[in-house]
């Protein structure tokens, strides 16, 4: 292993957690058994130790919170490249009006660093993107970030000479890096997905991706169409509707949308946990807790989900019109098969009557409008709420191991990679949020928290352990998987809906087949023995 000459940080390790710093101070025999505690709970790196040079792909939460639990251990040789001009991810990406998280800002934030005067119960965009800059100022991460850094090609160099390989990478600019860890932290809803739809060059009015918000644009008496309904445009519809002329919905299927509970945090409240802090976490676990319990819905033949479907379905048949019929607000699905959608304007909106809702598929686009089942739609603007490409992990990099193998060959029937984190054939390269680590019930946040802590064990084990290489047994990954099969035949992803939790072919590579706690524990320590070489013991 080689060793990088750490960032210059212009302030000293930020303090990492109570048992670490307990274990920093026990005496030196028992100090050096503690390392091998798991991920943030071991003692911080002595100063002085070499340590492995680490590339982090990605400054959204994944990568960020990566980034902080490393300095917090006393590990300083990591880069976090990013192709875009700031840090942010998807937070970054996503400033459509009304964008907001659909889990509440006390879960939706790293357990570490927390943010105790949040201002509503579910976040908007603005206040999340400003939560992660700040935790980069806190945890002076800038001299680790490296902006503009779009990463084409990650290469395991195997050196004739028999010591360990390193990974090579590759920029759009042509300049070429060097690291021992490769940590891909790119997420599964960054790369657009807009439709070939025939006819879309020769639309003359003003089109783009949610994603791809077009500020510049004002909606103000135009007649807009929205092509996708799905938790984007849950959030933007509304906020176009105020100022449209009309809007014209094009859905393929029907969302599930159930009340959003937000309120801002009144003074007080937001006093309290100030000054209490310990009030915020309790707060935050028992809102963890609250969702954990909602498990129950996603399992296949749920009762609790067929009376919740049910008494939904009523509901929103009752308030059906001759202009927005029950055909185009109850979903023919059940529920849970795709994303549980929560709102408080949504209904509100679809019910002016400058709205309409066509559910016949799109024909093609015109130079006026949109046509479907014989009838054109004339629309000066097209907004796409067309989701991601969620199933190409990690593309469009080319990532390249062992023997010249090729990722995205190896993936192409469906993603996969042992607990979403490892991947056999590469070594020393780590995922997060990768294939099947998605949730449909609770914070992707508490999962990242999983994954990075799992991470770290293996950086640790890098720079004390002895090992060189950390390579995932392909028996290891064969059988986690076959294990998340079996469990994932038992949801209700299985059913026949389409989502994008599913390739073309309707193998589920995105969700997580359980509980959060069940990957909690699985994810709690690696197991050496599901390791090859120099990272057994």
């Amino acid at each position: 292993m080689s060793s990088a000459a750490p960032a210059t940080a212009s302030r000293p390790a930020p303090r990492p957690g109570v048992v670490a710093r307990l274990a920093d101070r026990l005496p030196e025999d028992w100090r050096e058994r503690a390392t091998a505690l798991p991920g943030p709970m071991a003692p911080p790196v002595r100063a002085g130790t070499a340590t492995p040079r680490i590339a982090i792909i990605g400054s959204g939460f994944g990568g960020i919170g990566l980034a902080c639990r490393l300095r917090q251990a006393g590990i300083e040789s990591f880069t976090v490249y990013e192709q875009a001009d700031h840090l942010g991810g998807t937070w970054r990406d996503n400033t459509y009006p009304g964008a907001a998280c659909d889990v509440p800002s006390h879960l939706y934030s790293l357990s570490f660093a927390p943010k105790l005067d949040w201002s509503r119960r579910f976040p908007p965009q603005e206040e999340i993107l400003g939560y992660l800059d700040g935790v980069a100022e806190d945890f002076d991460l800038h001299p680790h970030l490296r902006f503009g850094a779009e990463v084409t090609d990650v290469v395991f160099v195997e050196p004739d000479d028999g010591t360990p390989g390193h990974w090579s990478l590759r920029f759009a600019d042509g300049s070429t890096d060097e690291a021992d860890v490769v940590v891909s932290a790119t997420g599964q809803l960054n790369r657009p997905y807009t439709p070939a739809f025939e006819g879309l060059d020769d639309y003359e009015g003003h089109a783009f991706h949610s994603a791809r918000w077009d500020h510049d644009h004002d909606m103000t008496g135009r007649d807009v169409a929205v092509v996708g309904i799905g938790a984007s445009a849950i959030q933007f519809v509304p906020e176009i509707v105020k100022q449209a002329r009309s809007v014209t919905l094009f859905q393929r299927s029907v969302n599930y949308v159930a009340p959003k509970p937000d309120a801002p945090f009144s003074a007080r409240t937001r006093s309290m946990f100030q000054r209490v802090p310990a009030l915020a976490k309790l707060y935050r676990a028992s809102i963890w807790a609250r969702f954990e319990a909602k498990w129950i819905w996603f399992k296949k033949d749920s009762r609790t989900a067929h009376w919740a479907e049910g008494l939904y379905k009523k509901k929103v048949e009752a308030s059906a019109t001759d202009a927005v019929p029950a055909d185009v607000l109850v979903p023919d699905y059940p529920l849970g098969c795709k994303r549980i959608l929560i709102s408080n304007d949504w209904y509100p909106a679809i019910f002016q009557p400058k709205v309409r809702i066509v559910s016949d598929p799109i024909e093609r686009f015109e130079p006026k409008g949109v046509r479907a089942d014989g009838a054109t739609y004339e629309v000066d603007t097209v907004v796409f709420g067309t989701g991601f490409q969620s199933t190409g992990f990690l593309t469009p990099m080319r990532v390249t191991g062992r023997g010249g193998v090729d990722l995205h060959q190896t993936w192409k029937d469906g993603a996969e990679a042992h607990l979403g984190l490892t991947v056999a054939g590469f070594p020393n390269l780590f995922l997060l949020y990768g294939p099947n680590t998605n949730l449909g019930h609770n914070s992707i946040i508490f999962m990242l928290e999983r994954q990075i802590g799992y991470v770290l064990s293996c950086v640790r084990r890098l720079t004390e352990g002895g090992a060189h290489l950390i390579e995932v047994r392909p028996e290891t990954q064969a059988a986690s998987n076959d294990q998340l099969r079996r469990e994932l035949d038992d949801t209700v992803w299985a059913e026949g809906c389409h989502s994008w939790y599913k390739t073309a072919s309707g193998r589920i590579t995105n969700n997580w087949s359980g509980p959060t706690y069940r990957y909690w524990l699985r994810t709690a320590r690696p197991h050496w023995k599901d390791f090859v070489g120099s990272a057994e013991g």
